[in-house]
């Protein structure tokens, strides 16, 4: 469904195949890089911002995120959308407001929730297949060493100091969604409720729990 595009560039590249994957062949520079992002990445405890999202199609929305780690996530976009995802330490939550529907999913089905694990490790089960260093960007493309198939997750970070700004998602199909963050503010406190889900209650007969 449309409503569900930022959740496939967050949360689930669906598998397909599973082939050997390889590694970038990554000189002593760059593997210093890897390290210092994978440093970055753990030490990122929370963040909240603003971001802008397009697809293969165009299609462009916005909205808030909220990142606790681990396991924590919060998505709302801006009027006139009423979709939210909410990702509670367990269980992804989904509310598709067209459809006036709830889906719910196990955290850490895919690759690309990379950044909500704890520890995050880019080696091991995520093999680093493409780094590449410009003069003020690192990007660094991962994917699932035992199911390659899942897709693919591209991180981009501002360097000195480094900031995590944008990630790609390629899914099984090949359908790219880019995210970009806005405003970031990291170590955020959050209020109590923030990643509890509460499905918002309409009782007509669209109405469903998945």
């Amino acid at each position: 469904m449309r409503n569900l595009i930022l959740l496939l560039s967050l949360l689930l590249a669906a598998p397909a195949w599973a082939e050997p994957v390889a590694s970038a062949p990554l000189n002593a520079q760059e593997r210093a890089d890897v390290a210092r992002i994978e440093t970055y990445l753990n030490e990122l405890k929370s963040v909240a911002a603003d971001f802008s999202q397009i697809n293969d199609g165009g299609e462009f929305r916005h909205g808030q995120i909220a990142i606790l780690r681990p396991g924590r996530m919060r998505v709302t976009y801006d009027p006139p959308q009423k979709d939210f995802i909410v990702a509670d330490g367990s269980t992804v939550h989904i509310w598709d407001a067209e459809m006036e529907q709830q889906t719910n999913l196990p955290v850490g089905a895919s690759i690309a929730e990379l950044i909500l694990r704890d520890p995050i490790k880019l080696s091991g089960e995520v093999t680093v297949t493409r780094y590449e260093r410009f003069p003020a960007k690192l990007e660094l493309t991962v994917t699932s060493t035992k199911d390659p198939g899942e897709g693919q997750l591209t991180l981009v970070f501002e360097d000195r100091p480094l900031v995590l700004r944008q990630w790609r998602v390629v899914d099984a199909q090949g359908r790219t969604t880019g995210v970009s963050l806005e405003n970031a503010r990291e170590g955020v406190a959050f209020a109590d409720n923030t990643f509890d889900f509460v499905p918002p209650t309409f009782g007509g007969p669209k109405s469903n729990r998945k």
